[in-house]
């Protein structure tokens, strides 16, 4: 008999998940404590997100020998994604924070700030700051980003200092 997948832990995500606005970042693949920390924390004013996901296509690879045609692993792409925060009614808000094309990172602690789990590290451009007009609901801003290069999944979360 085949070994069963390891059994989940499920949790929920408000509480737990933490997502950082971290400026600078040397290497992707390995953030230090200090960056991470030198970052702003974006949970508390996070109301809802959308993307941060990447998705890998595939590519046809024929042959004349075979009426079956087999696919290989193609180009990697993120989604388009965004943060919404609340905005405050004195504009003392993620606005003058995530000001459009600012460079950065923004990071996901999934399973929350615990070193030796695993964090993304996705690099980003801000492209917008959207007010969410909307009639029944308290004010907001999308912050929307442009993903420019490849995100660091699954990356370990260095100890604290």
């Amino acid at each position: 008999m085949a070994t069963p997948i390891n059994a989940s832990v499920r949790y929920y995500r408000r509480g737990v998940t933490r997502v950082l606005w971290v400026p600078t970042i040397a290497n992707k693949n390995s953030p230090t404590r200090a960056e991470l920390t030198a970052g702003t924390a974006l949970e508390a004013e996070t109301g809802a997100m959308s993307g941060w996901q990447t998705t890998s296509g595939t590519v046809p690879t024929p042959a004349l020998g075979s009426r079956f045609t087999p696919v290989v692993g193609g180009e990697i792409t993120a989604s388009d994604s965004s943060l919404t925060f609340w905005a405050s009614k004195d504009g003392d808000d993620v606005r003058s924070l995530l000001v459009r094309e600012a460079d950065g990172f923004i990071v996901w602690m999934d399973e929350g700030d615990v070193p030796t789990q695993t964090m993304d590290v996705y690099p980003v451009t801000v492209t917008s700051q959207a007010k969410v007009r909307e009639l029944d609901t308290a004010a907001q801003i999308m912050a929307q980003f442009a993903i420019t290069s490849e995100p660091a999944e699954n990356v370990t979360i260095p100890a604290a200092s």
